[in-house]
């Protein structure tokens, strides 16, 4: 494998831009955190993209982000929840060890805060999040390199074990 040291995936509220900082910190890489970068270009957050622009819009810019993210990066990547939806970007994770965030209902709620702005969320944000739990975890179950709960685990603790993981995938 190639590119990127880790790459994180997961649903909302798992984590990824937590984790992927002090994942970065330890390993003493670059964390590009693809929300973070797609909020800087468009001078805006990502909840104002899609109600301002829509979602396509979004997703558009978002798959740019994305690639030249996973073509780039040589550190940690974390990705928003819902990029692994498009399939060039699950092309495009095969040369990259993949982090599968998991998380519990309960802690993604507790964590999103279901009256933040999250705009995948809107209308019946509690039944929204745990129809978008469902619905992406095959996907997200079938692009990991390496499985780590997050429910009820400190951030260190998480990081330690992707070590662990991408540690012993680099002694292979």
């Amino acid at each position: 494998m190639s590119g990127a040291i880790a790459v994180l995936i997961g649903s909302p509220g798992s984590g990824k831009s937590t984790v992927g900082r002090a994942l970065a910190e330890r390993l003493g890489v670059e964390l590009v955190d693809t929300d973070a970068e797609i909020e800087s270009r468009a001078g805006k957050p990502v909840s104002d993209i899609f109600v301002e622009d829509g979602e396509e819009a979004f997703r558009a810019m978002e798959r740019e982000v994305v690639a030249e993210a996973l073509a780039g990066a040589t550190g940690v990547v974390a990705l928003g929840g819902g990029s692994v939806l498009d399939e060039r970007t699950r092309a495009d994770l095969a040369a990259h060890h993949v982090v599968y965030l998991q998380v519990e209902f309960a802690d993604a709620a507790k964590r999103v805060g279901l009256d933040a702005a999250r705009p995948l969320l809107m209308g019946n944000p509690r039944a929204r999040l745990r129809a978008l739990l469902e619905e992406r975890l095959p996907v997200y179950q079938g692009l990991a390199t390496t499985t780590v709960s997050t429910s009820s685990r400190h951030p260190e603790e998480v990081v330690d074990r992707i070590v662990e993981a991408v540690t012993a995938e680099d002694r292979r």
